[in-house]
């Protein structure tokens, strides 16, 4: 297996930050709209940069994404900035009619996503967005690894013409991408090629991915690991060609098992080719308040519950190719 090291850990929110900064010199027609919460979205270099490019809409997140929606149709890139519970559940009837259904070139950025926003409890965690938001017509959806993939992304976002979500974090985690990547939309990375079964991660399960990787191999299974970061448009030739492969696929996402990554790939292997899946998500509930360590334990997110998923899917494999040669007969 590919070893991945890292030599320092930082938040996915601060790659959004050094991105939009290096925006505020690249592109002049960007504008940053935030609700209230500059320094939690790391918007203070943009700040600096470009003053009259910048909009506090304060805690009026519907009114920010129609000012983005007025922006847009103006000829700038608004890029707009809250908690992914905010700039999503709070806002979807802004977003549905006044961004997605005309395709507005509105870029929804959205920190603190997930249970790893911690100790400000259910009310401020979401771990529907990703459902909400792949959802809507036209709609991309981006989930970010690391800091240096949230970097590259927010600036590949700019670059597309098209209504954007993307999703990142508040916790520290560790930074293993290359430093000077270029982030395409719609194409999966492939963290580490493997026969045996496929792990499909996006967002803060990567590096839990990459973690069971290591611990499977020390018990001689070869795992194949993919970075999801865009849900949609989801990278279907690389997900069915590594299940092709493997013959059996686990899923790792820190959302709702229900309308997340998983959802979208079990949709494509019942159109596309039947294979054995298992989740690794959270189980239909809201979450609570605790360390982000403590809620990736609790709710089953951890690489050892990777790991459970990964040896459960294989045992499943074996049955399921038996019954189908039976069926086949």
């Amino acid at each position: 297996m590919k070893k991945y090291t890292y030599t320092e850990k930082k938040d996915t929110r601060s790659g959004f930050g050094a991105g939009l900064a290096e925006l505020a010199d690249k592109n002049q027609e960007v504008v940053a709209l935030c609700a209230d919460l500059i320094g939690s979205l790391k918007m203070e270099k943009f700040i600096e940069k470009a003053p009259e490019r910048f909009f506090q809409v304060g805690i009026a997140e519907a009114n920010m994404i129609g000012m983005a929606a007025g922006l847009a149709i103006e000829g700038k890139i608004p890029f707009t900035g809250t908690f992914a519970n905010f700039s999503t559940g709070r806002v979807y009837d802004q977003i549905r009619q006044s961004v997605a259904y005309s395709g507005k070139n509105v870029k929804i950025c959205a920190s603190h996503a997930g249970l790893t926003l911690g100790e400000d409890g259910a009310t401020h965690q979401i771990l529907e967005d990703i459902g909400l938001m792949k959802m809507l017509p036209g709609m991309t959806v981006i989930n970010t690894c690391d800091y240096n993939q949230t970097k590259a992304a927010t600036i590949a976002i700019a670059d597309y013409d098209g209504p954007v979500y993307l999703r990142f974090g508040r916790p520290v985690i560790p930074v293993f991408t290359d430093e000077n990547q270029i982030f395409e939309i719609g194409k999966a990375w492939m963290v580490n090629e493997g026969k045996e079964v496929t792990i499909v991660a996006t967002g803060h399960l990567v590096w839990e991915a990459i973690r069971a990787g290591e611990i499977l191999e020390e018990q001689g299974i070869d795992a194949e690991i993919i970075n999801i970061h865009t849900i949609k448009p989801l990278d279907t030739e690389a997900i069915l060609n590594s299940v092709k492969k493997t013959g059996c696929i686990v899923t790792a996402e820190e959302h709702n098992r229900l309308g997340g990554l998983g959802d979208s790939v079990a949709q494509l292997l019942i159109t596309e080719h039947l294979a054995p899946q298992e989740y690794v998500a959270v189980n239909d509930s809201f979450g609570e308040s605790g360390t982000p360590d403590q809620l990736m334990e609790k709710y089953g997110l951890t690489a050892g519950d990777i790991v459970k998923a990964a040896k459960k899917v294989m045992k499943r494999k074996l049955g399921f190719k038996h019954n189908f040669n039976e069926g086949s007969k």
